[in-house]
């Protein structure tokens, strides 16, 4: 029989599992140290498993044949090729955090951008850090991340029912890449339980009531442009001095 041993991680940015293959190895303490470097690389955050199968032969198809849970899995070349995918999703986008609001919230596009910037703000005044790294920008009904006005603004006023790669719903079950997704990256839990603080107080508004809140005076918002100017960014500096002014 063959022994192998499989660290196994979730790779968002190629929408795969990524795995780490030592076949036949006699030196778990090998293996223990990889781990250990790769976490110290990474950050204890990240999930990740190990995983022990034999099979009678060394091939990796042997595997997928004995347990198909290790399909669709990307062996990668090396632990330093395994830190760089995993390091590359430590940074969140907007649509990162949009999916994940899409699970806990039922949302227009319009008031999915209005509580996506909310999440933005909240999180950016509460750390001085940013909670992830497209820019915003002053369109005519408040705050918008381009990205996400691109994947969205198809839905028009209607309910946002379903993305590309997933069904939207509060299941516990879909929920989690998209949560899981979040904690993987810097500072995830962190940001997680900001983003479910900011959903739990403005979740239950409507998106004029959304609007009306960040056109309010002195918000952001209104001191960058007031919409006038489509491509007008709303600055860190200007969400860190004036978001207290666009609160509930």
């Amino acid at each position: 029989m063959v022994s192998h041993y499989i660290i196994l991680c979730s790779a968002y940015s190629i929408g795969k599992r990524i795995g780490l293959h030592y076949c036949n190895v006699i030196d778990e303490e090998k293996i223990k140290k990889d781990k250990n470097y790769i976490d110290e690389k990474c950050g204890y955050e990240v999930p990740m498993t190990t995983h022990y199968i034999q099979t009678c032969s060394k091939d990796w198809k042997s595997i997928i044949d004995k347990d198909k849970f290790f399909e669709n899995v990307e062996i990668v070349s090396s632990v330093d090729e395994f830190i760089r995918i995993v390091l590359f999703d430590k940074d969140l986008n907007g649509n990162d955090v949009a999916k994940y609001i899409l699970t806990k919230v039922p949302c227009t596009h319009l008031k999915l951008e209005k509580l996506l910037y909310m999440c933005y703000a909240d999180y950016l005044c509460e750390s001085n850090e940013k909670l992830f790294n497209d820019y915003i920008y002053a369109y005519k009904y408040g705050p918008v991340i381009s990205e996400v006005y691109k994947k969205y603004c198809g839905s028009g006023s209607d309910m946002i029912k379903e993305t590309d790669d997933l069904v939207l719903s509060s299941n516990e079950l879909e929920m989690m890449p998209v949560r899981s997704r979040i904690i993987s990256a810097k500072n995830g839990m962190k940001k997680l339980i900001c983003i479910d603080k900011t959903l739990d107080k403005y979740g239950n508004l409507s998106a004029s009531e959304l609007v009306e809140l960040v056109h309010s005076k002195s918000s952001p918002w209104s001191k960058s442009g007031k919409g006038e100017l489509y491509n007008k960014e709303i600055t860190d500096d200007i969400i860190i001095k004036y978001h207290k002014n666009e609160v509930i």
